[in-house]
């Protein structure tokens, strides 16, 4: 049975939440105040900045960028819905308290990526005639990112990419991901990379101009949930008697045989170690969680629950042992509360993660799988090895980096400008 997650408790403490973080909002205020005043005195202009995003991970990751966006007074700040997803991006919307100015729905039963494609694309072409950007920022590597790229780069309008030059190397993989990335970089502005390995990946394809280290915008939005003290309370899950196992599969490279794999992983995992016990939000996508629940459903230690909120997904992190995922974006935000990370893909776009120690790439096998979760659950000094390496991913303040560089940029632009009045 798939369990439905009590949230009434997170609820109840959104007061003390909200003033747990009062402290820490009042500093980044501060800071992006101090952009606000700087740019103003160079510019009265609004820059109309647009952001896109259409995912859960694009809300996360983009979450802190709009906030900051919106407290800066040089800009006009639009936020537009795809709806590649919906319920998943409007628990992320309302617990950053953001809402969106246009929603273009796009999402339809069965739709292939074709069909997101040229509906993000066509929607998008429209709404940036009408409202005219400045610039249009986009997130990542997911069809919305690339369609908003594509149509602000068709009517000429700078593109802003957040989280800009990760790479496997291998354009079917993640697919299609991977080449939805390296084609938003061939045609964006100003990108905003993540990590030095990030701006090393963007040289290597050819890029040469606005090229920026900002870290990674996903620890801004993990860091500022963590300090709300997020709970994920699950029916039957005792977080104190168990050593819970926190898993996520989604990506298309694991549906089929290896998504089986990765159940029967779980499952001798479990057996080995009666101590443990599986939680594993399910993915709305039928070819994922249908084989899932048909391996893993009747084990007593297998949680199966529908997607948490991000808030409830960072209070898992905090409690669980270790993570087993294909997900990106946790390989970026567990490491930040020092959880080891086994990575269920064959390649990763983070092998940052790998270099310093804080994921291991174990692919879809259960052999490797269950032999490197059996390492950290009973190796100490392993597992310690991992906990403690350091998140090579950010400090929590790449939105004000990314303000600051578009600030910037428009002051150059507008000084040329006038520059070009007196010639």
């Amino acid at each position: 049975m798939v369990i439905s997650v009590n949230t009434s408790q997170n609820r109840a403490n959104t007061g003390a939440n909200a003033r747990a973080s009062t402290k820490a909002s009042t500093r980044v205020n501060t800071r992006v105040n101090n952009i606000g005043a700087d740019a103003k005195a160079n510019s009265d202009a609004k820059i109309r900045v647009c952001i896109t995003l259409g995912t859960r991970p694009e809300a996360i990751k983009l979450a802190p960028v709009i906030q900051t966006f919106q407290q800066l007074p040089q800009f006009e700040t639009t936020v537009v819905l795809t709806g590649q997803h919906r319920e998943m991006v409007a628990q992320v919307m309302s617990l950053f308290d953001l809402q969106a100015d246009y929603n273009l729905d796009i999402m339809q039963p069965n739709q292939s990526l074709s069909d997101i494609t040229c509906r993000s694309l066509k929607g998008l072409e429209t709404l940036f005639g009408e409202i005219k950007p400045d610039i249009v920022i986009s997130q990542g590597d997911t069809t919305t990112a690339f369609a908003a790229a594509l149509a602000a780069f068709y009517q000429q309008i700078p593109v802003g990419h957040v989280e800009a030059g990760l790479r496997t190397d291998n354009i079917l993989n993640p697919f299609p991901e991977e080449a939805n990335r390296r084609l938003v970089s061939q045609i964006a502005t100003l990108h905003f990379a993540p990590t030095a390995t990030s701006v090393v990946n963007l040289t290597a394809s050819g890029v040469r101009h606005g090229i920026h280290q900002t870290g990674n915008t996903v620890i801004d939005a993990l860091l500022t949930v963590a300090d709300k003290s997020p709970i994920c309370d699950v029916p039957g899950l005792d977080w104190d008697q168990h050593r819970v196992i926190l898993s996520t599969v989604h990506r298309r490279e694991n549906w089929g045989a290896p998504l089986l794999d990765i159940a029967q992983s779980c499952l001798e995992i479990l057996e080995k170690f009666p101590d443990t016990a599986l939680l594993l939000p399910l993915h709305r996508n039928p070819t994922v969680r249908e084989p899932l629940k048909a391996q893993l459903d009747s084990h007593p230690r297998a949680f199966l629950v529908e997607p948490l909120d991000y808030g409830q997904l960072v209070g898992a992190m905090k409690r669980a042992t270790l993570l087993l995922t294909d997900s990106g974006g946790l390989q970026e935000e567990a490491p930040g509360l020092g959880k080891p990370v086994l990575v269920l893909r064959e390649t990763t776009e983070r092998p940052e993660a790998i270099e310093a120690g804080t994921a291991k790439l174990v692919g879809t096998d259960p052999a490797t799988v269950v032999a490197a979760a059996a390492e950290l659950l009973s190796n100490p000094a392993a597992y310690t090895a991992m906990a403690k390496a350091v998140n090579p991913f950010g400090d929590g303040h790449a939105a004000e980096r990314i303000a600051q560089i578009v600030t910037d940029y428009f002051a150059d632009h507008f000084a040329e400008l006038s520059s070009d009045q007196f010639k």
